[in-house]
């Protein structure tokens, strides 16, 4: 039995904005009144130094855009942004698009029929026989699950598979209002694409796991609604608290059963929802502050760009001095409220 191995990724942004200058030019007049000094201390402590946006808040003010503008703005940004992290990954693979079995896309931040998945492959030249998902509405864990599927499919089928993971928060940014819960949204949501390659490699290399476990109790923690004015997020500040419960006992899931335990991970690739989520996950599993560098790094220099974000701490990981981890553990969270996690070995 062949494992399925990620023979090559690439990232790729919209245009980089400077946090403190999207505060100075544009947040800070959005919550005028009482509310902006709360808002200006969660921008200040949210972790991020700069951030990435397909809309520039500087340049366009979109809180007063119908869902129907920002459907149209979604698609005419995704595709060439997502055609270059795809493009790059399948270089780095060395392979040509036509060579592709499975073409899995997650977005959850915008939508248009015919999917971007079906005007990618077209664009791209995958074969009319490659096959399709979509995955929407999974938000910052949809990675894992789509990592699942593709893996999954590379074993199965012993052909290659690709994983393009596309999010535009940027054009959900809404009108203002006293809810911190938007204001937290506001200071940490960014832009950007990633796409895996995975191959039939040696067993044991490249995916070798994937773990879940949902809270419906706390379904209410985090929501992403469809509105008139966009999509808009509701962030319980109580998700922190829950992930603290589960953390452990996922990664023990995935650790146990090949006689690993957390120190002997030399890879972490940890959502930073906050960093508060993570400082919880830390001190769930006992980890040096050293072990969360890439994914801390992550949210100072990109953001929280949902779904591609656990990719780009992966890219991080691979690309650092001496060397790729052999065992990394990518940990991501989202709505339900859900846990997912995934071992990775060399």
């Amino acid at each position: 039995m062949t494992g399925a191995a990620i023979a090559g990724m690439h990232v790729t942004f919209p245009g980089t904005m400077r946090q403190d200058e999207v505060w100075d030019g544009y947040f800070q007049r959005h919550y005028d009144g009482p509310r902006r000094g709360l808002a200006k201390r969660i921008f200040a402590n949210s972790g991020v130094v700069s951030r990435h946006g397909a809309v520039n808040p500087l340049v366009e003010d979109a809180s007063s855009w119908s869902t129907a503008r920002r459907m149209e703005r979604y698609l005419t940004e995704a595709l060439p942004l997502g055609k270059d992290a795809v493009a790059g990954a399948l270089d780095a693979a060395g392979l040509r698009p036509d060579e592709i079995g499975l073409f899995v896309v997650c977005s959850c931040t915008g939508y248009a029929t015919p999917g971007v998945d079906i005007l990618l492959a077209r664009d791209l030249g995958m074969a009319a026989d490659t096959q399709r998902l979509f995955i929407g509405h999974m938000g910052c864990y949809a990675a894992l699950p789509g990592l699942g599927a593709a893996s999954d499919y590379v074993v199965s089928r012993g052909r290659p598979a690709v994983l393009l993971c596309l999010e535009l928060t940027s054009l959900h940014v809404q009108p203002p209002s006293d809810d911190p819960q938007q204001i937290v949204a506001h200071a940490l949501f960014s832009d950007a694409a990633a796409a895996v390659v995975l191959v039939p490699g040696p067993d044991g290399a490249g995916v070798a796991d994937i773990a879940a476990v949902t809270d419906t109790a706390t379904a209410d923690h985090m929501t992403w609604d469809v509105t008139d004015l966009g999509f808009r997020m509701g962030l319980s500040p109580k998700v922190p608290d829950v992930l603290s419960i589960y953390v452990a006992d996922l990664v023990g899931r995935l650790l146990e059963p090949v006689g690993l335990s957390p120190a002997d991970v030399d890879g972490w690739a940890v959502h930073p929802g906050g960093p508060r989520i993570l400082d919880v996950v830390r001190d769930r599993l006992a980890l040096p502050e050293s072990a969360l560098a890439e994914s801390r790094g992550t949210l100072a220099v990109h953001g929280n760009c949902s779904s591609p974000t656990v990719l780009l701490i992966l890219d991080a990981l691979r690309r650092r001095a001496g060397g790729p981890p052999r065992t990394t553990v990518a940990l991501a969270f989202g709505p339900g409220l859900t846990l997912y996690g995934a071992l990775l070995q060399l």
